[in-house]
């Protein structure tokens, strides 16, 4: 597994703990809740895609909203929504990553975290995000 991969699974943990539980940002960027050893390269990374995704919380839960078609906010899976959360976050505000890599890497943790569904409904969402908002 790669470090930008391993980086995602690790935001995508407290971007999950953040939405069912309630922990800050600050209880989250010390990366606390993690059992081992982790590397400076994946934990930099993952706690600049947690901290960045909260910060702008706001804004990106206002593209997941726009752009899901017939779905609730409130309703869509906090684990699939924490997916969107942090991929939305980088989509926007990390240009350096190109767009079909961290849609792909969505998509993967979609298939792996989420449920049947997730990685369709993901990548339908992120896709429109791409092309109506980072053209």
């Amino acid at each position: 597994m790669g470090h930008r991969r391993k980086s995602r699974e690790i935001a995508l943990q407290g971007l999950y703990m953040y939405d069912t539980v309630g922990k800050t940002s600050q209880d989250l960027s010390g990366l606390g809740w993690i059992e081992e050893e982790v590397p400076a390269e994946i934990s930099d990374f993952a706690k600049e895609l947690i901290s960045g995704t909260i910060k702008n919380i706001e804004e990106v839960d206002a593209l997941i909203v726009k752009y899901a078609k017939n779905w609730k906010f409130d309703r869509i899976a906090s684990i699939d929504k924490s997916i969107l959360r942090l991929s939305i976050y980088a989509l926007v505000h990390l240009k350096t990553i190109p767009a079909p890599v961290t849609i792909n890497e969505a998509i993967e943790l979609g298939k792996i975290y989420g449920g049947e569904n997730s990685a369709q409904f993901i990548n339908g969402i992120l896709d429109a995000v791409h092309k109506s908002e980072l053209k």
